[in-house]
């Protein structure tokens, strides 16, 4: 068998990753999935076997898949490390995954205490919620409502959220440029509705990140509150004395 090293200057295990990123985000390998042995993936891209250990082993890394001794190789469920302050979409791009939301409700309201206090606020202030079910792959990830000033926001009602970064859009449309957050991060058991919408069973315990941000001349943007599965998502923390 000829093996190939690289391909109009891509190294050949850069290629196998490429490949198999492309068959999860389709959804032609989904979370749980097989994906094909070293010595199948070796044949299919005419590398050396080592080359498509390799790639398999810098996969298993960045936490795309698992490999189980004996048995194979997984697909793992995609995690999310939060020690750093990004948008969603910003976090699968990380991960070469293309990011998806679902607007379950959009509205401009006025009896949102807890956001108006958040955001420092007046009381009875109009507030936009947002709110949207986080996917990437077909799976859901995360059930996230944003709450922010109906006065300074309104037309947020009218953007194209479904695929775009509200980060993005902020800092493009409002020049708003997003600087840190302050968050509460807690574990709680899912309601009926949070567990039927993140597909997993009832009073399951998830992650619950509540997050004021600020932009970077410290003016409170937003305030959002957040139910992650706690399967999926991992709080990275570095400590130093």
């Amino acid at each position: 068998m000829q093996t190939k090293t690289r391909t109009n200057g891509v190294p050949a295990y850069r290629r196998i990753q490429v490949s198999l990123r492309k068959r999860i985000e389709s959804g032609d390998l989904r979370t749980g999935d097989a994906v094909p042995s070293e010595r199948d993936l070796a044949k299919i891209h005419q590398v050396s076997l080592m080359t498509a250990r390799h790639a398999l082993a810098s996969l298993e890394r960045e936490g795309v898949v698992e490999r189980r001794r004996g048995i194979g190789t997984f697909v793992s469920a995609p995690k999310i490390h939060f020690n750093k302050l990004m948008s969603y979409t910003e976090q699968m791009a990380s991960r070469s995954m293309t990011a998806s939301s679902k607007v379950l409700f959009s509205k401009i309201i006025d009896d949102e205490q807890e956001a108006t206090a958040r955001l420092s606020l007046p009381p009875k202030s109009s507030i936009l919620k947002l709110e949207r079910l986080r996917h990437s792959g077909g799976e859901p990830f995360a059930l996230e409502t944003c709450y922010l000033s109906a006065d300074e926001f309104s037309g947020l009602l009218s953007a194209q959220l479904q695929r775009e970064s509200l980060f993005g859009i902020l800092e493009r449309d409002y020049k708003v440029v997003i600087g840190y957050a302050d968050e509460e991060v807690d574990a709680t058991a899912a309601d009926p509705r949070t567990a039927e919408l993140l597909g997993m069973p009832r009073r399951e315990p998830v992650l619950r990140i509540r997050q004021v941000i600020f932009s970077t001349t410290g003016k409170k943007v937003m305030y959002v509150l957040g139910f992650y599965r706690s399967d999926r998502h991992n709080l990275v923390i570095r400590r130093f004395r």
